[in-house]
């Protein structure tokens, strides 16, 4: 397989994942799914009846660039590996999406309060001759949160568009007491997997 260039598509709202990316110096290009709108999302982000963490996640990331790759054929784009990205939050084999509002996000972080629970992330590439996915799981620790904290936290914008219900590179990050995986995977994209991934799939990385 011939080198690409230094440049891909991401399939990925995400403002952390563009920041990390950038942080290992990969260029991109957004190409961004639809998630509402009279026609609906173009791959929603259902739970299947009792989908474990895993096996969702996973399904997620690779709905996203099977659907994101059907863009770039279609539209007749210039050939660039594709990457997406999926993350969640179990506790106890529950998953833990993004809190719909005030009373939803303080119900997950009483629920993580003082618990060890864990961070999923699934990355997906693809280009016409390659099709890998890894997932990276991380195991979090929260320190015992008070009543008062949890609702000072809920106050802000952190909590409402993160898995979970919070955010590491954010306030929260003062709930952690302990990580056992990766920082960049709790984030939303764990760079030695991806890395791994794009070199497989052509791009010149180190």
């Amino acid at each position: 397989m011939k080198p690409v260039e230094r440049k891909i598509y991401l399939a990925s709202k995400s403002p952390r994942r563009r920041e990390l990316l950038r942080q290992i110096g990969v260029e991109f290009e957004l190409l961004l799914l639809r998630s509402d709108g009279p026609r609906g999302a173009d791959v929603t982000e259902d739970v299947n009846a009792e989908e474990p963490a895993h096996n969702y996640v996973t399904r997620v990331a690779n709905e996203k660039a099977d659907f994101a790759f059907e863009l770039v054929r279609r539209r007749h784009l210039k050939p660039r590996p594709i990457l997406s990205a999926d993350t969640t939050v179990a506790v106890d084999g529950a998953i833990l999406g993004k809190p719909a509002g005030k009373e939803e996000a303080e119900e997950m972080l009483n629920r993580l309060s003082g618990r060890v629970h864990q961070v999923l992330t699934s990355v997906a590439v693809r280009t016409y001759d390659f099709n890998g996915c890894v997932t990276q799981v991380s195991d979090v620790r929260f320190a015992k949160l008070t009543p008062a904290a949890i609702q000072a936290y809920c106050a802000t914008s952190e909590p409402y568009d993160k898995a979970g219900g919070y955010g590491i590179q954010g306030l929260a990050s003062m709930f952690i007491e302990h990580i056992e995986g990766s920082h960049s995977g709790i984030m939303g994209l764990p760079l030695f997997e991806t890395a791994d991934l794009l070199r497989q799939a052509g791009l010149k990385l180190p």
